[in-house]
């Protein structure tokens, strides 16, 4: 679509759907503290040819709610864990690359979906464990899981998610120290792809063509995230992990 200036879209449906996912995608976003990945990616690899495209857009359209999330939950994020976190996930990354350009992950895939189905269920059938804080040295290792797992699929939450599910935090904890995880590895990867090009002109004006329904979106995700009883946000994480385990395992899931 052009309008004066360049973008990704080539035309005005192409770009109405594009906006759609995304406010989908963002809303769910905002509403649990992850999944948008999950949502966009695969929809938007059908609607954009160029992968680089959609995994830049979806990192620039995110970056606003990140933002806002954490500060809203400034207060109840614990950033000594979030960083012990952060060092794993940093450490893990390359070695999930390096797993993925000399490995065939396809096993591991299907074994994380299975476990991430069966967790889920566990979840949705047992009370909301007690809160507690874990250790300091669990962090790490979770966080280089994570890492791991991002290297290699480009899905480096379930590891995070399971580690405040079972951690008993409550929604609002639970969504800001995600979103915190999340926005330090934005502020990593936003200066990498400038660095190396991928952080064009198109792809700026693209994001910011869509971010009135991505902002849609992300307002409606709050609007529900505020009124929502603390046992139905964990009965969604939970059926999200289901959800997330069972595109994991089907053919082509990879």
């Amino acid at each position: 679509m052009r309008v004066g200036i360049e973008t990704v879209f080539t035309s005005l449906p192409q770009f109405l759907v594009v906006c759609l996912v995304l406010a989908v995608a963002e809303a769910v976003y905002v509403l649990l503290g992850f999944g948008a990945g999950l949502i966009a990616v695969g929809s938007l690899a059908l609607l954009l040819p160029e992968l680089r495209d959609v995994v830049v857009l979806l990192l620039l359209v995110n970056l606003p709610a990140e933002l806002w999330v954490v500060r809203k939950s400034w207060r109840r994020i614990s950033w000594r864990g979030v960083l012990l976190l952060f060092v794993g996930v940093g450490l893990g990354i390359p070695l999930g690359t390096w797993l993925l350009r000399w490995g065939n992950p396809s096993f591991l895939l299907v074994v994380l979906g299975v476990f991430l189905v069966a967790v889920g269920a566990v979840f949705l059938v047992t009370p909301r464990p007690r809160r507690h804080g874990w250790p300091p040295w669990v962090a790490p290792p979770t966080g280089f899981l994570s890492g791991v797992l991002t290297g290699l699929f480009g899905t480096g939450g379930p590891p995070l998610v399971l580690y405040y599910q079972l951690g008993g935090a409550d929604k609002t904890a639970f969504r800001g120290n995600l979103m915190a995880i999340f926005l330090l590895m934005t502020t990593v990867r936003v200066p990498s792809y400038a660095a190396f090009g991928l952080i064009t002109a198109p792809r700026l004006w693209s994001a910011v063509a869509v971010m009135p329904a991505v902002l849609l979106g992300a307002f409606v995700g709050n609007h529900i995230h505020l009124r929502l009883e603390e046992a139905t946000f964990r009965r969604m994480v939970s059926i999200a992990l289901i959800l997330i385990g069972l595109l994991l395992v089907m053919p082509g899931g990879s």
